[in-house]
């Protein structure tokens, strides 16, 4: 389903400076360890900033990670109008299998609210503990632990809260979360693809693990900003949006601290509160900022372990964009900002397309060297990928081929010349990079439905290979797994 075009205007027309625009993309230039792969900015209902940082495309599904947690509250809250959940229940009610085992009184009290607001009583994260519990049933394993705390009276960022509740979701409707928001939501709001990782169980994870495009987190934001109403039509409860976008529990020592000053604000229901509007935000950058007193939406993609230092250059140039409308006198600012977007790129790896000669006393490194060179990895192990086991190159007509063969499947991908080299199955890479000498191949691959490059150097002589994340992935699993989750064949 392809979704309906968002709106669009000038940033002038609509109040924004494009020069702060500009400055922002400057500044994010020129950030140490940012590295941006979309943006978007909504104003007065209209977009006025679009751009993706080659080789991500607008029409690429993203891993959102906790970012997800937002759509999970809003399945939540359809659920809630919908007289399916209550709220104010026990979460122990939904799962009455469970009752005989969950004797802690604070696990037996614990509400449905307290796990969409993540103020369960616990005092930290439990997802491993849960799971050593119950390596097959988290919610089981979650109430198991019995809270420190009377729930309701402290944060504690925790995966298993918003489990919980996605569980409780899925069980009452008989679905899962992208099943029952596409009717609810994901169609109203004219959003294509979503695909959301599933566990064992078949639960899709409500905590993270959602995959879909830039464009439908601006259309969620804009939801909220809109008070629960797209294009004429209530979607949301209003009381509901209130809720979820208040401070219901303080953060401050949670998930806070000092330079986390955006994460020292409140939680609201799946939403964190932010020095301006309220957010949902996801690992490595993934941000959908609301700002009602701008009448802005400002989204990004990324991949950042500095979210704070982000949030601050969103604070810095682009908060301060935003004044009344129309701005006059800056056609020449508008011309520049659409030639910049146009142009984003990420840098790509440097490297020769082909291996060069060796130089006089050099070790061999001659085309013929690497034709067909296997290499196993440095000290018997990839720590970073434990499965990736073997990675061979291939001289063939018209370029090279590099396939690893990671947990028993091969992965080959085609290496061009300068730039990126898409290959989209069996799963969308990126490759750039190539010969750095010639006995030495360095690649940078670029899972493009997530955050993530996995940095690949092969050296001919050890006819060993390294390869690191540049970010950890939160997801384990096999290089094939890097990607949105494809529905079964028929």
């Amino acid at each position: 389903m392809s979704a309906r075009p968002l709106p669009t205007s000038t940033p002038a027309a609509r109040g924004v400076d494009p020069a702060r625009i500009l400055a922002f993309l400057d500044a994010l230039d020129s950030a140490d360890d940012i590295e941006p792969h979309s943006l978007m900015i909504l104003r007065h209902g209209q977009v006025v900033t679009a751009g993706w940082w080659n080789p991500y495309t607008p029409d690429r599904l993203q891993l959102l990670y906790s970012l997800s947690k937002s759509f999970t509250g809003t399945a939540a809250a359809l659920a809630a109008a919908g007289k399916l959940i209550d709220l104010d229940a026990p979460v122990i009610s939904y799962f009455p299998e469970f009752a005989a085992d969950i004797t802690d009184p604070r696990s037996r009290a614990m509400l449905v609210r307290h796990v969409a607001t993540m103020s369960s009583g616990h005092l930290g994260e439990t997802l491993d503990a849960a799971r050593a519990l119950d390596p097959e049933e988290l919610v089981r394993g979650f109430l198991l632990l019995p809270p420190e705390r009377d729930p309701g009276t402290v944060f504690a960022y925790n995966q298993p809260t918003t489990y919980t509740l996605a569980a409780i979701v899925q069980r009452v409707t008989g679905r899962p979360l992208t099943a029952y928001l596409r009717p609810r939501l994901l169609d109203p709001l004219g959003i294509g693809q979503a695909a959301w990782l599933s566990d064992r169980t078949g639960r899709e994870l409500g905590f993270s693990g959602l995959h879909t495009t830039t464009d439908a987190v601006a259309r969620l934001g804009e939801l909220y900003l809109r008070r629960g109403v797209a294009r004429g039509e209530r979607l949301l409860p209003e009381d509901w949006v209130t809720e979820a976008t208040r401070p219901h529990v303080a953060t401050a020592g949670g998930m806070g601290g000092p330079g986390r000053e955006d994460w020292d604000l409140g939680y609201g229901c799946q939403f964190w509160m932010s020095r301006h509007g309220y957010r949902g935000d996801g690992a490595y950058g993934q941000f959908c900022l609301v700002l009602p007193e701008q009448d802005a939406v400002i989204v990004t993609t990324a991949e950042t372990e500095r979210m704070q230092e982000m949030l601050n250059l969103v604070w810095a140039h682009l908060l301060p964009a935003f004044g009344p409308a129309p701005l006059t006198g800056r056609e020449a600012a508008e011309r520049a900002l659409r030639e910049r977007l146009a142009g984003l790129a990420l840098p790509p790896a440097p490297g020769r397309g082909a291996p060069p000669a060796p130089g006089r006393g050099a070790p061999p490194g001659r085309a013929d060297d690497w034709a067909a060179a296997a290499f196993v990895p440095a000290g018997g192990r990839c720590a970073d990928q434990p499965g990736l086991s073997a990675v061979t190159v291939r001289g063939e007509p018209g370029g090279w081929t590099v396939t690893l063969t990671d947990d028993g499947h091969d992965l080959p991908l085609r290496l061009g010349g300068d730039g990126w080299t898409v290959t989209e199955d069996p799963v969308p890479v990126a490759v750039s990079g190539g010969w750095t000498d010639a006995t030495t191949l360095g690649l940078d691959l670029l899972f493009l439905e997530t955050p993530h490059h996995l940095l690949l150097t092969c050296s001919l002589p050890d006819r060993a290979f390294t390869a690191r994340w540049s970010t950890q992935p939160l997801h384990g699993g096999p290089l094939r797994a890097r990607r949105a989750p494809r529905p079964p064949s028929p």
